[in-house]
């Protein structure tokens, strides 16, 4: 999927405000194995700037922060159930506020099926043949280690990037 940057200001301002919380919150999943709230609120905050920008109606606002709503209500859900992290589940939600109900669909199947990926890559970093490799690149010991997780957030911000093109704004 091929990304045509914005040419105006206003569009180039919007793909900063969109890209920029989401590599800061994959590179800080993948480093440490959390998303601070800062980068997550961050990118709902960076919504209403991104819509005052963009001269969205408030009823489209409304429903932006409405997918948003729904995406966090299921992410608690899955929290509760110890299935996702806590990070994980605002970044989502505050994916979803950008990405809006058209978009949804696409996203959760992105975010399954980078998530598997990223999983199957990790598990394959973590097996015993790939260690001396992995240890000679200098991965973090913790992205190695069995007991911990799979750094999901690199997966959603994946996924969101991957539909930075189709944003439902300028």
């Amino acid at each position: 999927m091929s990304v045509d940057l914005p040419s105006t200001l206003a569009g180039k301002a919007v793909l900063a405000l969109y890209a920029g919380p989401l590599l800061v919150a994959a590179l800080y999943d993948l480093r440490s194995f959390r998303i601070p709230n800062a980068v997550t609120g961050g990118l709902l905050a960076a919504f209403a700037g991104a819509a005052l920008l963009a001269g969205l109606p408030p009823i489209e606002w409304l429903l932006h922060l409405g997918a948003g709503a729904l995406v966090f209500v299921i992410g608690a859900g899955l929290f509760a159930l110890r299935v996702m992290g806590g990070g994980d589940v605002k970044l989502l939600a505050a994916a979803a506020v950008w990405l809006g109900w058209p978009l949804l669909p696409s996203f959760a199947l992105l975010v399954a099926a980078l998530g598997g990926v990223l999983a199957v890559a990790v598990l394959l970093l973590r097996s015993a043949p790939l260690r001396p490799v992995v240890a000679a690149l200098d991965l973090r010991a913790r992205l190695l280690d069995p007991g911990e997780g799979i750094p999901y957030g690199v997966a959603i911000a994946a996924a969101a990037l991957l539909l930075t093109d189709q944003l439902p704004l300028p």
